[in-house]
C-alpha cells in the first residue's frame, strides 16, 4: 500500500469519525425545526383543543390549546378528562421561572388563561392547575400532528411557543406508532438584559391509577386510585437523563401496570427532583413550587413519601436580549398488558391480547433511548409530509377537515395486537371503547388508513377474510378477540360485507401484489357467494338486494335500498375485476350479469326522479308492501321507506375512489346528490327537532341524516333526525365527483365550523363516541378533489386536469403532483418523496394520457417531467 493510498484512507476515516461526533452532537442539542401553521385558533377558541400526542396504537396525553397535558390514555383505555387526579394542582404541567439580573424573579405555569366558563366549582377546584400564577394571552398553532401554543404576559420579559408532536409518516406504521410525547417549550427574551430561565416538568408517578378505579373521599367525591409505592430513578444514558418511572407493587398483568419516563436531551443546567414531601393538604406541591421558585433549580428528595410519588425534572439557560433559547422534553412510556375489547368495559374476565409497540420497546426508557438519536430524521419526514401536504392546492377547509382527523388513528379508537393487526372499536366512550370489533360497516367509509398505511389495512383484509368469516362465507362484522375467537360474534351486515369485498379491490390496487390476491382469493369468492345462498340478501340472484339486510343504522332493513343496493353492485364489479385477474371466467361473467342487471332496476325502480329511495317488503314474505296506499298495512319499524338517505351513495363513492365508475345512471347521481343538498342540508338547526343525539345544535348546519319530502314514517330508523360527520363527508364527497363543487365545500366548512376550539375539539370528531372511525372519510376528500388514482397492478396513475399541485398517497409511497397548462398541452411534474412507485402509465383526467418509452420505477426523491398533448394520447 503506497503512501498517497494510506494518506486518502486516513483522511477519509477521519472524516467520518468527524462527521459521526457532529452526528452525535447534533442528535444530544436536538430541537425542533419552524413548524408550519394550517389553522389558528384565537384566545376565544382555545377551551377545548386537545391535540393527541402519541402513536398508532400506542394511546395518548394530549395538548391542550393552553399548554395543559390533558386525557392521559396511555394506560389501555380511554381517559377523557383524566390528568391523574380528578381535578386539582396534582395534575402533571410544567412551569418557567425567569430571572432577571435586576429585580424579582418570577415563577409561572406554562399555560395561558382559564376560560370564565371554568371558574365555577363547589369546592373552589374548577380545573386542574387552577391555583397556579398562568400566562395572561394564549393563542393556537395547528398542522397536525404539530400543535403550537403561544404564550405571552406584559407582566413577564418573555415569550413562550410551546410544542408538541409525535412523528407521522404515510407508508411507515412503526415510525408512526411511537409511544412519546414530544414538547418542547421556546422562550424569548423580549427585554433589554439577560436572562437566566429555568423550564420543569413535573408528573406523579401514577402507574397503577388509570382512572377506572376510585374510592369516595369524605366529600363524596371518587377519588382515583390504584399506585402503590411506586418508584421513580434518575437516569443519564448517553445524551438522555432523566426521571424513570416504574411500580414494583402494582399487579404486573393490570392493564395499568408498566413504565413511564420524564426525560430531556439537555446536556447542562440539569437538575431534578424523584419526590417531594407527602401530600397531606397538598403539600407536595407548594414544596416543590418553593424549591423551584427559590433559584430555578431542584434539590433531590430522596425519600419516596406517596404511593404516587411526584418527580420534577428542569433545564436552566441563560437567555440573551432578542434571542431564543429552546427546553426540550420527552414523555414516553410503555403499558403491555391491553386486554381483549371488553377491558374497556366493567368487565374483568378478558384475557389479555397485548401490545403490538410493546413488542419494540423493553420499557419506556428503551423509547427514548431508541427514538431520539432518530429524532431529527422522523421530525424532518413528518415535516415533509405536512408540508407537501399543505402546499398543495387543496381548499384549505378540506386540508383541516382531512388532516386534523388523522388523530383519529392516534386515539384510543386504534390498537395493534402483538401480531402487528389493526384492530379499531368505532369509537371511545370517556372511560371505554364504543362498539367494539373493527366493526366493517363502519369501518368501510374511511380510506385514510388504506392510502396512508398500506399495511395497516391490509392487516384489516387479513382479520376480516381469514378470521372472521366462516366456511360458508358468512363475515362476523365484528371480531372477537382473541383472534382464534373472531367468529364468536354470528351475526352479518349486508353493507359491512359487501364493503369489504371492494376494500379488498382497493388494497389489491394500490399494492399490485398479485400473492395478496392469490392467497386470499378463495376467502374474497366465499364472502361474495354469500349473498347468494337461498334466503340470502340476494337469494333469487336478480342482482338485487332484497333480503333481511342488517346495516350501520343498527337495523335490519327489508327490501331493496340505495345504501345496501349500491354496496352490491360495487362488491360485484370489483368481484368481476379480481375473478378476470384469477381466471375464474364463471364468476367474472356471473358479476358482470348481476351488476348491470340490477343497475337497470334500482334506476328503473327504485329512483323517484329526485333521488333513490327505499321499496319496504313483508319481512315473512318478502313480498313489496303497498304501504302508500293502503294504512292498514303493516310498515315495520325503523325503516327509510321513501325517506331522502345522506349516503345513499356511498357505495358509489367507494367505486369512483377505486377506479370502478358509475354503479348507475351518471345523470341520476347527479341529481340524487342535489336533492340531498336540498331536503337534508339545514343552515340552522334551532327549530330542528331531534329525539336522539345531538351533534349539531343551534344555530349551527349540517346535513340531516334522513328527510321525508313525502311524509315521513311513523317509526323511521333511528339516527334519522341526527347529523353525523362522517356521513356527511360522504355525501360531500359524492358532490366533489359530480362537479358541485360549491355544495361540497358549503358541507364540509358547515362541520369544521363546528369544531372551531370553543364548542368542541378540532381533533376530535364523535359520532357513537369520541375520535370517530367514520371521520377519517374526510380524507375522501383528497382524493375526490384531485380525482387521484393509482394501480399497481396496471401500474397507472391518474389525476385531475385542474392546474395545481396535488400531494398524493397509495399507502407505501407518496408525492406530489404538478400539473400545469400551456395551450393544448398539459405538462406534469410527478415526485415521489418517500417509497417507490411503477409506473407505465398517466392520466390527466378529461385531458389524455401518456405512455412511458419504457416501465418507470421511481423512488424517493425522484421527479419525472412529461407532457401530454390533448389531441391524442402520446408517448
Amino acid at each position: 500500500m503506497n503512501n498517497i493510498t494510506c494518506q486518502f484512507r486516513l483522511s477519509i476515516l477521519y472524516l467520518l469519525c468527524f462527521l459521526f461526533l457532529i452526528t452525535q452532537a447534533c442528535f444530544a442539542q436536538w430541537k425542533p425545526s419552524a413548524w408550519p401553521t394550517l389553522k389558528h385558533y384565537d384566545k376565544d377558541h382555545l377551551v377545548h383543543i386537545a391535540l393527541p400526542l402519541g402513536g398508532i396504537g400506542t394511546g395518548t396525553v394530549s395538548l391542550g390549546g393552553r399548554g395543559e397535558l390533558r386525557d392521559w390514555e396511555i394506560m389501555n383505555k380511554p381517559a377523557k378528562g383524566f390528568s391523574t387526579v380528578t381535578v386539582g394542582n396534582n395534575a402533571p404541567f410544567f412551569a418557567i421561572n425567569v430571572r432577571p439580573a435586576q429585580g424579582k424573579a418570577m415563577t409561572k405555569a406554562l399555560l395561558g388563561p382559564l376560560d370564565p366558563s371554568e371558574f365555577q366549582h363547589y369546592e373552589g377546584r374548577p380545573v386542574n392547575q387552577h391555583g397556579f400564577p398562568r400566562f395572561t394571552d394564549a393563542s393556537f398553532d395547528a398542522a397536525y400532528p404539530f400543535g403550537q401554543v403561544n404564550l405571552s404576559d406584559k407582566r413577564m420579559p418573555v415569550t413562550v411557543k410551546v410544542k408538541g408532536f409525535n412523528p407521522f409518516i404515510p407508508g411507515d406504521a412503526d415510525n408512526s406508532g411511537i409511544p412519546i410525547a414530544v414538547l418542547a417549550y421556546e422562550v424569548s427574551n423580549t427585554g433589554q438584559e439577560p436572562l437566566v430561565v429555568s423550564v420543569c416538568g413535573l408528573m406523579r408517578n401514577f402507574i397503577g391509577k388509570d382512572g377506572s378505579k376510585y374510592l369516595k373521599d369524605w366529600k363524596g367525591d371518587y377519588v382515583p386510585i390504584g399506585a402503590k409505592k411506586n418508584i421513580n430513578n434518575y437516569k443519564r444514558q448517553g445524551d438522555v437523563q432523566g426521571i424513570f418511572m416504574y411500580s414494583d407493587s402494582v399487579n404486573r398483568q393490570d392493564a395499568a401496570w408498566g413504565t413511564m419516563a420524564l426525560t430531556t436531551n439537555s446536556t447542562t443546567g440539569v437538575s431534578y427532583r424523584t419526590s417531594s414531601r407527602s401530600n397531606d393538604w397538598e403539600n407536595a406541591m407548594l414544596d416543590f413550587w418553593d424549591d423551584f421558585s427559590a433559584d430555578g433549580t431542584l434539590t433531590e428528595k430522596s425519600k419516596l413519601v406517596d404511593d404516587d410519588p411526584l418527580a420534577s425534572l428542569a433545564v436552566q439557560k441563560t437567555i440573551a436580549p432578542g434571542q431564543t433559547q429552546t427546553f426540550t422534553f420527552f414523555i414516553t412510556w410503555n403499558f403491555p398488558n391491553r386486554a381483549a375489547w371488553a377491558s374497556f368495559s366493567t368487565k374483568a374476565d378478558q384475557p389479555a391480547v397485548g401490545n403490538y409497540y410493546s413488542k419494540q420497546y423493553a420499557d419506556a426508557w428503551d423509547v427514548i433511548v431508541k427514538t431520539l438519536p432518530r429524532l431529527p430524521v422522523l421530525e424532518q419526514k413528518t415535516l415533509q409530509f405536512v408540508n407537501a401536504f399543505l402546499q398543495s392546492d387543496y381548499p384549505d377547509v378540506i386540508k383541516e377537515a382531512a388532516l386534523f382527523n388523522l388523530a383519529t388513528l392516534r386515539s384510543q379508537t386504534v390498537f395493534r395486537i402483538p401480531s402487528g393487526h389493526l384492530m379499531g372499536w368505532e369509537g371511545v366512550f370517556d372511560e371505554f371503547g364504543s362498539c367494539f370489533g373493527s366493526c366493517t360497516h363502519v369501518w368501510n367509509y374511511e380510506q385514510a388508513t388504506a392510502f396512508l398505511f398500506s399495511d395497516l389495512s391490509q392487516s384489516m383484509r387479513d382479520i376480516e377474510f381469514n378470521y372472521a368469516t366462516n366456511e360458508t362465507g358468512k363475515m362476523s362484522f365484528r371480531v372477537m378477540l382473541p383472534l382464534e375467537k373472531a367468529q364468536e360474534w354470528k351475526n352479518a351486515a349486508a353493507d359491512g360485507q359487501m364493503g369489504t369485498i371492494l376494500k379488498f379491490y382497493r388494497d389489491w390496487q394500490l399494492s399490485g401484489n398479485q400473492e395478496f390476491l392469490k392467497k386470499n382469493w378463495p376467502q374474497v369468492k366465499k364472502v361474495l357467494s354469500y349473498t347468494w345462498i337461498k334466503g340470502g340478501w340476494d337469494g333469487n340472484q336478480d342482482g338485487v338486494m332484497e333480503g333481511r339486510q342488517h346495516n350501520t343504522m343498527d337495523v335490519d332493513y327489508f327490501g331493496p335500498n340505495p345504501q345496501m343496493s349500491f354496496w352490491y353492485l360495487g362488491a360485484l364489479k370489483a368481484g368481476r375485476e379480481m375473478a378476470i385477474a384469477m381466471n375464474d371466467s364463471e364468476l367474472a361473467q356471473k358479476c358482470d350479469a348481476l351488476a348491470k342487471k340490477g343497475s337497470t332496476w334500482i334506476d328503473q325502480n327504485l329512483f323517484n326522479g329526485e333521488y333513490y329511495e327505499h321499496k319496504i317488503t313483508d319481512p315473512k314474505t318478502f313480498d313489496f308492501l303497498n304501504w302508500e296506499h293502503d294504512s292498514t298495512v303493516a310498515v315495520p319499524d325503523y325503516q327509510l321507506g321513501k325517506g331522502c338517505l345522506v349516503d345513499q351513495l356511498v357505495g358509489q363513492m367507494m367505486a369512483h375512489m377505486v377506479g370502478l365508475g358509475y354503479l348507475a345512471d351518471r345523470d341520476h347521481i347527479q341529481t340524487t346528490l342535489q336533492s340531498i343538498m336540498k331536503y337534508n342540508y339545514l343552515d340552522n338547526f334551532s327549530d330542528h327537532f331531534n329525539n336522539m343525539r345531538s351533534y349539531v345544535m343551534g344555530d349551527e348546519a349540517g346535513l340531516l341524516m334522513a328527510s321525508w319530502p313525502k311524509g315521513r314514517l311513523k317509526v323511521p330508523f333511528p339516527y334519522f333526525a341526527e347529523s353525523m360527520t362522517g356521513f356527511e363527508y360522504c355525501a360531500a364527497v359524492g358532490m366533489l365527483y359530480e362537479g358541485q363543487t360549491e355544495n361540497a365545500l358549503k358541507c364540509v366548512s358547515a362541520i369544521r365550523d363546528r369544531f372551531d376550539g370553543r364548542k368542541r375539539n378540532p381533533f376530535n370528531e364523535p359520532e357513537c363516541g369520541y375520535h370517530y372511525a367514520r371521520s377519517m372519510t374526510s380524507w375522501n376528500t383528497i382524493l375526490a378533489w384531485s380525482q387521484f388514482h393509482y394501480s399497481g397492478v396496471t401500474e397507472s396513475m391518474t389525476i385531475t386536469s385542474k392546474p395545481g399541485t396535488y400531494f398524493w398517497s397509495n399507502g407505501s409511497a407518496w408525492g406530489t403532483c404538478s400539473v400545469s397548462r400551456t395551450g393544448t398541452k398539459t405538462n406534469v411534474a410527478l415526485t415521489v418523496l418517500n417509497g417507490k412507485i411503477g409506473l407505465r402509465t398517466f392520466t390527466v383526467q378529461a385531458g389524455g394520457n401518456y405512455t412511458f418509452p419504457k416501465r418507470q420505477e421511481l423512488a424517493e426523491g425522484k421527479t419525472v417531467n412529461f407532457t401530454i398533448n390533448e389531441q391524442s394520447s402520446n408517448r
